[in-house]
């Protein structure tokens, strides 16, 4: 069936209509990364749905009658009130978005030498981890390995491993486990509450800290509704307490499933790790009541977390993305499966088998989509997550070689998903022109964000 978005548009903004020779000297000018590309140089803009999506009216409407004031603002009690009764949390603070969140928990949280678990810790987790001197250690679980299953929890962590962990020689190294929902780092992949449940019970047992990342919680639970046994007739919004009602802390940034272009929050219930939180966050952010955000900021947060878990928004949101799947699939080009719903994941290593994961054939096809139809997205390969020597020559690959196309909340309709499929399928008809790519310049961490590169002809 025709795929009709649960809005009407009332406000529209152009999108730039580029040349190809237009994008070649865009991309050369930017050292062939993203990134560096500027936003009026980009047609559809897949890269992020962080803080991308479309505001709606009654947000809007909310942002309005925001309270500006330094301490206490009306703002701040309205915002925490939404907050409180979706995650039961009674110490919950504002971070103007989701790194400083983590930055201030984990550095609550941990001591120079521990290990932090996840289902999979995503770039700026896994970087707030390291910058305290400790190690990020993923367990997703064995059924990830499969790319094209259709298992319907691939986000969710492996049980044996994480218990095998806390229960080993390592156990008294972890400071907390962190579930990400969905698991944005794992293709996007959900995870089920039974998963949940059981990772919060072994680390219960263990007396360690269960964690959610819950940028995508809505999602997640939309997701844990349409494949989960026994969960088929309760709200998203039910399945979303209980989720949070099983961790002792969480972390989201709301710039995703609070639909809004800033915001994050953390939480917890150890008025201990609040009081060290709350110190940090003055500190860093701002006080307690505001966190770095304005008031006008907090009331339209407040707002898009209740849209968000409206099962018509949901249902439209998971159907477009299981077009542009099936559209790229159709293309030629594999998506793993089954697909989510805040991206489709490019399987490039396997579009692009003449190109060896040294010279990164997630990049490689993240660059030609851009040049073909100036399309804007990132790779989650082997330039994200290989190891690399001096001289930035790859000396472990990543284990897959993906492209991440992230769909921003209620900004795009189908016809630029129809858009961006014929885009790939002008690729796919001759994958062997796309070039390989090698690296001239980069950074110790978060290097993807910052590498500069070259084209290789292959």
């Amino acid at each position: 069936m025709t795929i009709m978005e649960p809005y009407r548009i009332k406000v529209v903004e152009p999108i730039p209509l580029t040349t190809r020779e237009d994008r070649e000297r865009s991309l050369s000018r930017a050292g062939y990364n993203a990134f560096n590309l500027r936003a009026d140089e980009v047609t559809i803009d897949l890269m992020s749905d962080s803080g991308t999506g479309a505001v709606s009216t009654a947000q809007e409407a909310a942002a309005s009658m925001g309270d500006e004031s330094y301490a206490g603002a009306r703002s701040f009690y309205r915002f925490h009130g939404v907050l409180s009764e979706l995650t039961g949390f009674p110490h919950i603070f504002p971070a103007h978005q989701g790194r400083a969140a983590e930055r201030i928990l984990f550095g609550a949280l941990l001591e120079p030498g521990q290990i932090t678990l996840s289902n999979t810790h995503f770039d700026t987790t896994r970087a707030n981890v390291e910058l305290l001197r400790c190690e990020a250690r993923d367990l997703p679980c064995p059924e990830a390995a499969d790319l094209d299953s259709q298992a319907p929890f691939k986000g969710n962590i492996d049980l044996r491993a994480l218990e095998q962990t806390l229960t080993g020689p390592e156990g008294d190294r972890v400071g907390f486990v962190i579930m990400t929902i969905t698991n944005n780092g794992g293709a996007g992949q959900p995870v089920s509450m039974a998963n949940i449940e059981a990772a919060a019970a072994i680390c219960r047992r263990s007396g360690v800290p269960f964690l959610l990342d819950a940028a995508r919680f809505a999602e997640n639970a939309w997701l844990v509704t349409q494949r989960e046994p026994g969960y088929a007739d309760v709200s998203p919004t039910e399945v979303a307490k209980r989720a949070f009602r099983l961790a002792d802390g969480c972390v989201a940034s709301l710039k995703k499933d609070g639909i809004a272009p800033m915001g994050a929050f953390l939480a917890m219930h150890d008025p201990e790790v609040a009081s060290r939180c709350e110190l940090i966050l003055t500190a860093t952010e701002g006080f307690r009541t505001y966190g770095g955000l304005a008031g006008h900021e907090l009331d339209r947060l407040a707002q898009g977390l209740r849209e968000v878990l409206e099962p018509d928004y949901l249902r439209s949101r998971a159907a477009a993305a299981a077009h542009l799947a099936r559209l790229a699939n159709e293309a030629g080009v594999d998506v793993v499966q089954p697909p989510g719903i805040h991206a489709l994941y490019l399987n490039a290593g396997r579009l692009l088998p003449h190109i060896p994961p040294g010279r990164f054939p997630g990049h490689a096809l993240a660059c030609q989509l851009y040049l073909e139809g100036g399309i804007r997205c990132v790779e989650l390969g082997s330039l994200y997550l290989g190891t690399l020597d001096d001289d930035y020559e790859l000396v472990t690959p990543a284990p897959y070689e993906l492209v991440r196309l992230a769909l921003p909340r209620r900004v795009y309709t189908q016809s630029h998903y129809e858009y961006v499929a014929e885009t790939l399928a002008a690729i796919a008809k001759r994958p062997e022109s796309v070039p390989g790519y090698r690296m001239v310049e980069t950074t110790p961490i978060l290097r993807h964000f910052n590498s500069r590169m070259e084209p290789v002809p292959m």
